[in-house]
């Protein structure tokens, strides 16, 4: 038996620019870091006493005789590409799919750990990332960016710099004090709203061409929010940031946001947050404020329609946290 426990990301800036199609021709780079919600998968082969040869567990349970009739995607592709029999797969979660934290690509990453483990082979980080990014994107031919593979396989506080050449993990330096207190001042809500990210990411992907210069814009606030963080500036500064990226995020792909989400965020700047942005695709899911300390209760109130996760920062990534190996032959 496997178990994988992966962590769920939060990306602050450069969201759009890691599209192939942009950064392949722009260069991309995102700032984002993963925290202490996490999914976590079980693997194991499947004993022969039932009708079925592989079950999977997650909002529905599949029990199917041939992986060709398993109706997950990345389950059903990752199992092919792997030459995965005979399983039992059960799916686990801290926080709710489809909801803006890169949900699918935890899932995605956590579940190669799994397979890769059970199979008695060692898969890093970046083969993990890489792997991941070849089942979303080629082999399920989902639409989006590489963003969210790569964060929940590295784990941390990172600048991920694309390029036609492929892509180089930077961590954050940062005093230990410092990305507390950002931890600090940030709060999470969820709107209880809950989209596919791959039917808005469709849109974006469309757009690329006619918004570059938003994407550009975007681009640049990379570097800006970078240099916030490893300075003395006024890490305010990082609030009033994710307010401007937010407005041009908005400007790429009109189902990014809905009246709904703007008035939320609306009341939210007005009880005090510097800034804040809608995590992921867009549409719903999690929204992301940053908020000083006094204001924070304010914030609160004016939101308290909806449930405010407290979180931490993590640095692991991706982890196999049970590892029993078994000695199993295929018929």
């Amino acid at each position: 038996m496997i178990i994988t426990r992966t962590p769920f990301r939060m990306s602050f800036f450069g969201g759009g620019t890691d599209f192939p199609e942009f950064y392949q021709q722009h260069g991309g780079a995102v700032i984002s870091t993963t925290f202490d919600k996490y999914c976590y998968l079980t693997v194991r082969h499947l004993p022969r006493f039932f009708d079925y040869t592989s079950q999977i567990v997650y909002a529905r349970t599949e029990s199917v005789k041939s992986v060709d009739e398993i109706e997950h995607p990345a389950v059903r592709e990752a199992m092919k590409y792997l030459d995965m029999r005979e399983l039992r797969i059960t799916y686990d979660a801290d926080l709710p799919a489809r909801s803006g934290l890169g949900t699918s690509s935890s899932f995605a990453v956590g579940l190669l750990n799994a397979f890769y483990a059970l199979k008695g082979k060692y898969a890093d980080k970046r083969k993990l990332a890489d792997d991941s990014i070849y089942l979303e994107r080629v082999l399920c031919a989902e639409s989006g960016g590489v963003q969210d593979q790569i964060a929940a396989s590295f784990g941390g506080l990172n600048r991920i710099r694309f390029g036609s050449g492929g892509y180089d993990v930077e961590p954050v330096i940062i005093s230990p004090e410092r990305k507390k207190k950002l931890n600090e001042n940030l709060m999470l809500f969820f709107t209880g709203f809950s989209r596919f990210s791959s039917d808005i990411q469709k849109g974006t992907q469309a757009a690329i061409k006619d918004k570059t210069k938003n994407l550009l814009d975007i681009l640049g606030l990379v570097d800006e929010a970078y240099r916030v963080l490893t300075s003395k500036t006024d890490l305010n500064e990082f609030g009033r940031l994710l307010d401007y990226t937010w407005k041009l995020k908005k400007g790429i792909e009109s189902k990014i946001s809905t009246d709904g989400i703007d008035i939320l965020y609306d009341k939210a700047i007005k009880a005090g947050a510097l800034g804040g942005k809608l995590l992921g695709a867009g549409g719903g899911g999690f929204l992301l404020f940053y908020v000083e300390a006094d204001k924070k209760e304010s914030v609160r109130e004016a939101l308290d329609g909806l449930l405010h996760v407290p979180f931490e920062f993590e640095n692991g990534g991706t982890k196999v946290i049970h590892y029993s190996p078994e000695i199993y032959e295929f018929k």
